[in-house]
Parts: structure tokens; sequence; C-alpha cells
């Protein structure tokens, strides 16, 4: 759920554009829906605003040239690297768990949470 505001600062600053209607309320595309979604998936994955302002505009002119393609890339690899050393650490955490404290965070966790950190570390050993 993204807030009125926070769809109001994204409007100000370019990330989304949005049309008036005759009273003057901001009515958005199909097109701002689909970017605000991609904004959050952006922000979930920590890239600051102005990255995310560059990858939309590289979603809408479809035209990447292939320095921008390496580096993004590069960029994807980083990142998949870091998250692989996160879940490393946090399955050694796990490992020291007693039985009941892993009991404790099992109702905490998700199943579903828990089969994907184990597919990620699967796939990424």
């Amino acid at each position: 759920m993204v807030s009125k505001r926070t769809i109001d600062y994204y409007t100000s600053i370019g990330l989304l554009r949005a049309e008036r209607s005759k009273s003057n309320y901001r009515i958005y595309s199909d097109e701002s829906i689909s970017d605000l979604k991609f904004i959050e998936e952006c922000k979930s994955l920590h890239y600051p605003l102005d990255e995310i302002r560059r990858k939309l505009e590289i979603r809408k002119t479809k035209k990447l040239r292939d320095s921008e393609v390496e580096k993004h890339v590069k960029a994807v690899t980083q990142q998949m690297k870091q998250l692989q050393n996160e879940l490393c650490v946090l399955q050694l955490l796990l490992e020291k768990l007693d039985q009941q404290q892993k009991e404790e965070f099992s109702t905490t966790f998700n199943i579903q949470g828990n089969a994907l950190m184990k597919s990620l570390l699967n796939l990424t050993s």
C-alpha cells in the first residue's frame, strides 16, 4: 500500500505522471500505476530515487547502450553476491538456534519465507 503523500511526492518530482480532471483531481493511467509498482519494487531493493528514475527512463525508451547493459549486469551481480553473503550469515544463525528457538522462529517466519530462503541457499551454493 502506497500512501497518498508518497504518490504526491513521486508526482511532484516527476517519477509519476498524472492527468487532471475538470475538477482538478489527478487521474493516473495504467502506465502510471505500472510505474508506481515498479518504483515500489525498486524501493524495496533499496535503490535511490535517481537510480529508479534512470530505470524508469530505460523501461520507457527500451533503448539501452551496451555500456548501460554492462553496468546494470554488474550492479545486479553485486547485489546477488551481497544477498548470498547475507543468506549465509542467516543460515549460520539459524543453525545455532536450539530446538525451542527454532520452533518459535518457525511460527514467526512463515513457511513460504523459510522455503524461499532454503531455495535461495541451494541456488547460491
